[in-house]
């Protein structure tokens, strides 16, 4: 449930509210927005009930949640939760790109796709330290060196950078390196993984599963809330149906749905939703006209020598122009690039 504080109660009220919660069982959440302060009661409302708050001193309402997933929902908190990182803002104004290539392979490889990105107006740089791949003979990525080339190609280029980890034992380090973390979409449900991440305060960027459904995609996100990390940002990646031709099924309506029912930001990766780059540079100007917060690109100096998921790839040239088409759709739109 979610108590919903009068716009003038004191310090000593809402303490005391909290207090009363956790003596009941729940874990109260508190949060400030510009119109009015809640508090998030998280437990089994069934067997607590309302533990006799509305009548405490300073409280305006006692809302209940009806959603399975408490602190992502837009009951929780009225406004959208913008993650601030350095001078870059996920969630704002600004629709933010995150590009580069699927995995680290080389220094060269690296550092001529964060030039040519960030000359374009990017601002985060992508790519892969560790890679989880269907066979276990495919190339799995730099690891450790990987990351050191990520952190290089940062301090050269002036961007932030995001980067996937697959396993609890190596997350320290990637932390050590990445602005974002990224929980790809195999691990959606890994809930271990989800809660070691939750443990920290950096960004994650949690990919949608497979075949997993907007109230499954969320809750996996409350697991992250849960341990006391807000900075959660959702990207939708495409899911499995029953068509072929494209890699998967990119799911735009996911955008606005997500926008009503959640206050967390949410991106697009149409490279993986797709899987054919010629199809990927329509995708992201239509995920900028669905009101994503962000799209996230593969791009490639020379896709077809990519070590993986250079099918879907763009090239430095056909991302800058990709670019310029997504800019015209959001300044339509009223938000900027």
């Amino acid at each position: 449930m979610v108590i919903v504080m009068d716009h003038n109660a004191t310090e000593e009220q809402i303490q005391t509210v909290m207090q009363r919660l956790e003596a009941a069982g729940y874990r109260a959440h508190l949060s400030r927005g510009v119109e009015r302060t809640i508090i998030g009661a998280i437990g089994d409302e069934t067997q607590l009930g309302d533990a006799g708050i509305e009548m405490l001193p300073g409280v305006a309402n006692v809302i209940p949640i009806m959603h399975p997933y408490k602190l992502a929902s837009r009951i929780m908190r009225e406004e959208g939760t913008v993650i601030t990182i350095g001078d870059v803002e996920i969630g704002g104004e600004t629709v933010q790109v995150m590009a580069g290539p699927c995995a680290v392979e080389s220094k060269e490889q690296l550092f001529e796709v964060a030039e040519k990105i960030r000359a374009s107006g990017a601002r985060i740089l992508r790519g892969g330290a560790y890679k989880p791949r269907t066979s276990p003979y495919s190339f799995q990525g730099l690891a450790e060196k990987g990351l050191q080339l990520l952190a290089e190609a940062r301090e050269k280029y002036g961007l932030l950078i995001v980067t996937e980890v697959m396993d609890p034992r190596t997350l320290p380090l990637v932390a050590e390196y990445a602005d974002i973390i990224q929980i790809g979409t195999r691990n959606m449900q890994n809930f271990y993984l989800l809660r070691e991440v939750g443990r920290y305060q950096k960004p994650v960027l949690l990919k949608r599963g497979l075949s997993a459904t907007i109230e499954e995609w969320l809750m996996a996100a409350e697991y992250i809330l849960s341990e006391g990390n807000p900075n959660v940002i959702l990207c939708e990646r495409g899911i499995r149906t029953f068509e072929t031709y494209t890699r998967n099924t990119l799911d735009l309506s996911a955008v606005p749905v997500i926008k009503h029912f959640s206050h967390l930001p949410v991106i697009v990766d149409p490279s993986h939703g797709i899987g054919k780059f010629r199809f990927v540079p329509p995708m992201a100007v239509a995920a900028v006209a669905a009101g994503a917060d962000g799209v996230m690109l593969e791009v490639h100096p020379n896709p077809v020598e990519a070590l993986c998921d250079g099918a879907q790839s763009l090239t430095p040239k056909k991302f800058a122009k990709t670019m310029r088409q997504m800019a015209g759709v959001a300044r339509a739109i009223g938000r900027k690039m």
